[in-house]
């Protein structure tokens, strides 16, 4: 039975790889500068691959632009999701021609963007004049939301887990399952008998 092993390994590895692919308007090569060395004047007219969290959309006569809070792309050219270990790599902007309903593109949001790099826009921030690297971009690609799982990592037992434990039932007190699935733990009670009349 271990000489399966392997092949099986190999076959999840495998699988995962396959998962972890770049949507393919988002495939290209790109030069690696972040938007703080843009801002100090880096980089000059390339082709870069950006992404974050929207700051706010802001639809104009001709275009519609974008404001980003730039993070780390994952394997999947994915902005990673806001965590500890996910700095930020300062703030871009990136304009594209046609009207992007600013509903949709909601502050929050995940988006990676691919076009050539044109200069600094600067923008108020506050009471601070901050010079946004700007991008023209040729592809908005906007991510689906972020699924939260509410339950803690790993997978537990139906007859066994954070939610198995003591309860009162109508057979007294003893061990039982409250419900491992949900959110809330609910523990039932029995009705109270009422003294018989006389």
């Amino acid at each position: 039975m271990s000489m399966y092993k392997p092949l099986i390994l190999a076959t999840a590895v495998a699988t995962l790889a396959a998962c972890a692919t770049v949507p393919q308007p988002l495939q290209g090569t790109f030069t690696d500068i972040t938007s703080v060395a843009a801002q100090q004047g880096g980089g000059g007219a390339v082709q870069v691959r950006w992404g974050g969290q929207i700051i706010k959309t802001e639809p104009g006569p001709q275009e519609t632009c974008f404001y980003v809070l730039q993070r780390p792309l994952d394997d999947e050219a994915r902005p990673k999701a806001p965590s500890s270990n996910s700095e930020t790599q300062g703030r871009f902007v990136a304009c594209r021609a046609g009207f992007y309903d600013p509903e949709v593109f909601t502050r929050g949001r995940d988006i990676t963007v691919t076009g050539v790099l044109q200069g600094t826009k600067p923008e108020k921030i506050g009471e601070y004049t901050y010079a946004y690297p700007r991008v023209e971009a040729s592809v908005v690609y906007l991510w689906p939301k972020r699924v939260v799982n509410p339950y803690p990592p790993g997978w537990y037992d139906p007859y066994w887990g954070p939610y198995w434990g003591p309860y009162w039932g109508p057979w007294g007190w003893g061990g039982g399952y409250w419900g491992g699935y949900y959110p809330t733990r609910v523990i039932v009670a029995p009705r109270p008998v009422p003294p018989p009349h006389r």
